[in-house]
């Protein structure tokens, strides 16, 4: 589904990527895990379209999308939840999940796309009409994933979901990830917490200052000395 070839990103004179090669297959819960600025952000936000590369190309379904800008990327069925939430506050949660909608011309499809992420998140269905700035942590992450997923993703990019999350809501998000997997959205997700990630995907990346040093099945990345020392704790 998705494959990235030598990819290279630079910060003006600062090279942050340098010749990243990453195959996403379809159905895939894929995770990179890195500790931070190893270039986990940077490399979500490329495949995006938020972050220009310098050199590499991205494939989506069989097709160039390097040069694509972000909103055909989403129109192509790749949905992304950002690194700390990001919502429009001054919004209620109905609104913001409109917003995620945009592409989406029939008022039906809308409704019943808003409607499928309330029976997901019954807590966003009572805060319909609240701003969401003045939820909880877990709640406004409950709405980031519903705002991916309005417009009906077939890849879902998430950046580091546990991020100042409390630890039960960390648990839930990643057990709602699974479960959204499960029902066929192919995911990649890069993540500090591997102890986590690794528990629910099938492959994984770990990236180390813009380089893929280890790659393996998630099973194969937890039993691996250099993993459980660097990232588990082991």
């Amino acid at each position: 589904m998705l494959k990235l070839i030598d990819i290279e990103i630079a910060y003006g004179q600062m090279e942050v990527i340098k010749g990243v090669s990453i195959n996403v297959d379809h159905g895939e819960l894929v995770s990179v895990i890195g500790v931070n600025g190893a270039g986990k952000t940077t490399l979500i936000r490329a495949i995006m379209g938020l972050k220009e590369i310098k050199a590499g190309k991205i494939i989506y379904e069989g097709q160039d999308i390097t040069d694509k800008p972000a909103w055909d990327r989403a129109g192509l069925g790749i949905g992304y939840i950002p690194e700390g939430r990001r919502f429009f506050g001054g919004l209620t949660v109905e609104e913001n999940l409109r917003m995620g909608c945009y592409k989406i011309k029939d008022e039906k499809v809308i409704n019943k796309n808003i409607d499928k992420t309330y029976e997901l998140f019954p807590k966003l269905a009572e805060r319909r009409r609240q701003l969401a700035s003045t939820m909880s942590g877990g709640e406004q992450q409950m709405l980031a994933i519903g705002r991916a997923l309005v417009l009906e993703p077939k890849l879902l990019l998430i950046d580091e979901i546990s991020m100042g999350l409390m630890p039960i809501m960390v648990n839930t998000s990643f057990k709602i990830i699974k479960e959204l997997n499960d029902s066929g959205i192919t995911v990649l997700i890069v993540e500090q917490n591997a102890n986590k990630v690794l528990k629910i995907a099938h492959r994984g990346y770990v990236i180390d200052t813009g380089n893929i040093i280890i790659e393996g099945t998630a099973e194969n990345l937890r039993e691996n000395d250099v993993v459980k020392k660097a990232y588990l704790g082991g």
